[in-house]
């Protein structure tokens, strides 16, 4: 009786974990409600879920009112939030990024794999339902604030696909739901939609961790706009003067972006809100710098993020490649171990660039029919190839034959008459130490043309007399006899 009891104590204890694990699961994997692609007839058209519209209605929200959007790199994540009837907004629904490319800190130029960073308004128009990636959203990068800065980029998206360049991948049942979110906004007259774009949540805590970036004078700047909307839940309204975001900011001037801020003024039920918020704010961040003191964060590379999440993309398609959070593939170190460490990425990057640089020659080459390039580790066969190629130089005049021992001879008298094979290379007119190995190698193999017109002169060609032989009389010396 007592072992009959025991067992179904274990079982429903069972049960119950089994319970609760499904609905921290609920909560957390979105793959549990996602959508059934091979039942989607037109997905343009696709219409949001039972328990999506459920959702909406519990929190006070109608299926066609305005949605903002946030993302945060670090962690991987886009957010739809939307807006209830007291026009706040609210977090209706967290998405895990599938793909993100480059590092933390904005995009700057093309080609430079950054995905956006900054506040940026999507329109009906920037909608794509015929995107190559299934549905994508265009970004509009470069906004206003972009322009102004110089910096460059095209068709920077929110796509599905889970293939990323520059861009923010979703999966095909992520992306279906977000535009379907969109497409519903705009049919209740949302003229655009405010897409939020951050390294990280902008806590003290982060801030503080993240205070020797060099991309932390930017940061502080959305921060503004970020705090902002932490304490209205209100998009906050953005222009851009003197090359830099300005929020929420009441002006009788017009904002120009390259131009001088107009007169402009913080609303004071705004600003006394934002009051109590920033002191709050630098208690944290003050506590938060002691704990980091003597420590940086390291930001990972694309490839160490997604060395994380190897895993998860085993036999996956090609284009399922989850590139992970910077917060698990991240860490903190001490200077000098972060400096050991760049210098270690740096050494890394200069050898694959000159491999690379080796192996376009080698490829060059071969298309246009030539003979491969000799490595530069190996200078002798060099120096055979050009030994055997070299012309030998211009026999010496009868004149320049008798002159070459007189006083005012020519500057180039002495090299002609140069030492035997065994002595080491001369000095160079212009002072260099020593000869380039391609010309060293002729003194090695053979005597120079002109000196050995010189001993042909001097001595018969079949006796080849030791060097240390002392030199016959010139034969001019003997008509002076």
């Amino acid at each position: 009786m007592w072992l009959e009891r025991a067992l179904l104590m274990r079982f429903r204890n069972l049960i119950l974990t089994v319970a609760v694990a499904a609905a921290l699961a609920g909560c957390t994997n979105e793959t549990l409600d996602s959508v059934n692609l091979s039942s989607v007839k037109n997905k343009t058209e696709y219409q949001l879920s039972g328990k999506m519209v459920s959702k909406m209605r519990e929190l006070g929200m109608q299926k066609t009112s305005p949605i903002l959007l946030r993302i945060f790199k670090e962690e991987g994540t886009l957010e739809v939030w939307k807006a209830n009837t007291a026009n706040r907004f609210q977090l209706l629904k967290s998405y895990k990024i599938c793909a993100w490319s480059g590092k933390l800190g904005p995009k700057v130029k093309e080609g430079d794999r950054q995905a956006p960073e900054g506040f940026y308004p999507l329109y009906p128009r920037q909608l794509n339902p015929n995107s190559s990636y299934y549905l994508a959203i265009n970004t509009g990068y470069p906004n206003t604030y972009d322009k102004a800065n110089g910096r460059t980029g095209t068709h920077l998206m929110i796509h599905g696909a889970c293939s990323s360049s520059g861009c923010y991948s979703m999966t095909d049942e992520q992306i279906i739901e977000i535009f379907a979110l969109a497409r519903d906004a705009f049919k209740g007259g949302q003229e655009s939609v405010q897409l939020q774009a951050f390294p990280f949540r902008m806590t003290a805590e982060n801030m503080a961790r993240h205070r020797d970036n060099p991309n932390i004078d930017f940061w502080k700047m959305l921060k503004v706009g970020y705090d902002q909307f932490e304490v209205t839940k209100r998009p906050p309204a953005v222009n851009v003067c003197e090359r830099k975001y300005v929020f929420n900011q009441q002006s009788e001037g017009q904002f120009n972006a390259t131009a001088q801020c107009p007169p402009m003024s913080t609303p004071p039920a705004l600003q006394m809100a934002m009051a109590s918020y920033d002191k709050d704010f630098r208690r944290d961040y003050e506590k938060a710098l002691k704990k980091y003191q003597g420590m940086v964060w390291y930001e990972p590379t694309e490839a160490e993020r997604k060395a994380v999440v190897a895993d998860q993309r085993k036999g996956r398609e090609l284009a399922y490649a989850p590139t992970g959070s910077s917060l698990d593939a991240g860490k903190l170190l001490k200077v000098s171990e972060l400096e050991k460490k760049i210098a270690e990425q740096k050494e890394a990057e200069e050898a694959k660039q000159a491999a690379l640089i080796q192996k376009e020659a080698l490829e060059k080459a071969a298309r246009e029919g030539k003979g491969l390039p000799v490595p530069q580790a190996n200078p002798l066969e060099r120096s055979v190839e050009q030994a055997a190629v070299q012309p030998e130089p211009a026999s010496k005049s009868l004149w320049g034959l008798f002159s070459r021992n007189e006083p005012n001879a020519s500057p180039v008298a002495p090299t002609a008459a140069s030492p035997a094979p065994q002595a080491p290379p001369q000095p160079a007119a212009n002072g260099q130490q020593e000869v380039p190995p391609a010309q060293d190698k002729p003194q090695v193999a053979a005597a120079p043309a002109a000196n050995a017109q010189a001993q042909a002169a001097e001595q018969p060609a079949v006796d080849q007399a030791p060097i240390d032989q002392p030199k016959k009389r010139p034969f001019w010396k003997i008509w002076g006899n």
